[in-house]
């Protein structure tokens, strides 16, 4: 069989060796290189052997059979080793029996430098911090999980499973979707635990910084990511406080942060029609960082007040709710093609109106509303509807599945299902 070398992309800490070497267990043979800690395998490849000389030097050294079918070849912390990078194509043309993954917490900033690294010859794998439905499966609520697969707005939760999966979803937000955060909670159900956890996960994300690039200190990029904290639920003003740096200064740092997968992007679009980039508004952005538990010790929020108020206004203003949406939306489309999201806004005099996020599926637009509650009126969302002449729109909420006269209602923990409900109810 013909297959691909996979190269898993994401942000530091994600989870991605760890994955590799679970998936190691179904194999027979392992080979695991690490060109960080083992930089002197970088000669080997750096020397341009053929495919096949390759596997046998790496035979001899690591004493391991290579069988296709029977040995994965994991090529970790690629991005230090630029020939490997490049190799990966003659895997796929002159052993695609082989299973061949590679990853990399920086490969955003290697791939960026390389013309072109084996177009439709790599397949690309996107990988994030842990989805709430990946939460519930890893704390062993899999007969819950099974209920909330099973809800519809036809065939409403039970509502004391609605209220036990909203306390699911308020520790969530707190804990996040880091591995080592969520393996900690489960280690020992501590949640002031799981916040030194990610303490150190952000002190770690902020010392890797010095790494991005040489001429852009990591002192601005802190200021940047702090900014972009901020900022999250409105579109990105360059004038934030404190700032100092001119625009274009912010736009490169900007870059390195998305370039890392610390942040994603929700970029303004007319959305008359499909594909929705196709009236994207590039000027008009809003910025979402990557995990909802990072963020929350990025801004320091009263994390006591969370897990007891049902309603989020008094917590970063409701925007961690729509933190939660818009994460979980990329986390649930297709792991191996990059997510874009995108949001619809009228500035006009005496006419504002915003909606979160406005969705493509398949050939048809959704607009998407968040509520921090249970509370608020759906004025720019029935706006959109109208304007564009669309049948329906989806309002995300604390309240459980429901419907009303052109809006479906999702409770916020179900946010992921968004991308597998689509359609069923017009």
């Amino acid at each position: 069989m013909n297959r691909k070398p996979l190269m898993i992309r994401g942000a530091r800490q994600v989870g991605k060796s760890s994955t590799v070497r679970n998936l190691s267990k179904e194999f027979k043979y392992f080979i695991e290189i690490n060109f960080d800690e083992q930089p002197q395998f970088s000669d080997l490849f750096a020397k341009n052997n053929s495919v096949i000389e390759l596997c046998e030097q790496l035979l001899v050294l690591t004493n391991t059979p290579i069988v296709p079918g029977e040995t994965l070849l994991f090529l970790d912390e690629i991005q230090s080793c630029i020939p490997a990078i490049g190799m990966l194509r003659y895997f796929y043309e002159k052993m695609p029996e082989l299973h061949v993954i590679c990853a990399g917490s920086l490969l955003e900033f290697a791939l960026a430098e390389l013309p072109s690294f084996g177009v439709g010859r790599v397949r690309s794998m996107f990988m994030y911090p842990l989805s709430f439905s990946e939460f519930l499966g890893a704390l062993g609520e899999t007969h819950l999980l099974s209920m909330l697969n099973k809800a519809t707005v036809l065939k409403p939760l039970n509502e004391l499973v609605h209220q036990r999966l909203i306390r699911f979803y308020k520790k969530f937000l707190i804990i996040g979707g880091m591995p080592e955060a969520v393996s900690t909670f489960i280690s020992n159900g501590n949640i002031l635990e799981v916040q030194k956890v990610l303490t150190d996960l952000l002190v770690a994300i902020e010392a890797d910084f010095t790494k991005y690039k040489s001429r852009i200190s990591s002192i601005r990029l802190l200021e940047v990511f702090r900014a972009l904290a901020q900022q999250v639920g409105k579109k990105f003003t360059y004038s934030y406080p404190g700032a100092s740096m001119n625009n274009v200064q912010i736009k490169e740092c900007i870059e390195l942060l998305r370039m890392a997968g610390l942040i994603h992007t929700v970029t303004h679009s007319s959305a008359n029609g499909i594909p929705l980039g196709a009236e994207a508004n590039m000027k008009k952005r809003k910025y979402l960082i990557f995990d909802t538990g990072i963020f929350q010790r990025l801004m320091g929020l009263d994390i006591s007040v969370l897990l007891t108020s049902d309603e989020f206004e008094t917590i970063n203003k409701g925007h961690l709710a729509e933190l939660h949406v818009g994460l979980e939306l990329i986390k649930s489309a297709s792991s191996y093609e990059k997510t874009e999201l995108y949001y619809w806004q009228r500035e006009a005099l005496n006419s504002q109106a915003e909606v979160d996020y406005v969705c493509q599926w398949s050939t048809r637009i959704f607009p998407v509303e968040v509520k921090s509650g249970t509370k608020g009126s759906m004025q720019s969302l029935y706006l959109f509807l109208n304007e564009k002449k669309l049948e329906k729109g989806y309002r995300l909420s604390l309240e459980n599945f429901s419907f009303i006269p052109q809006v479906d209602i999702y409770p916020l923990y179900a946010a992921f299902l968004l991308n597998q409900h689509p359609h069923t109810y017009l």
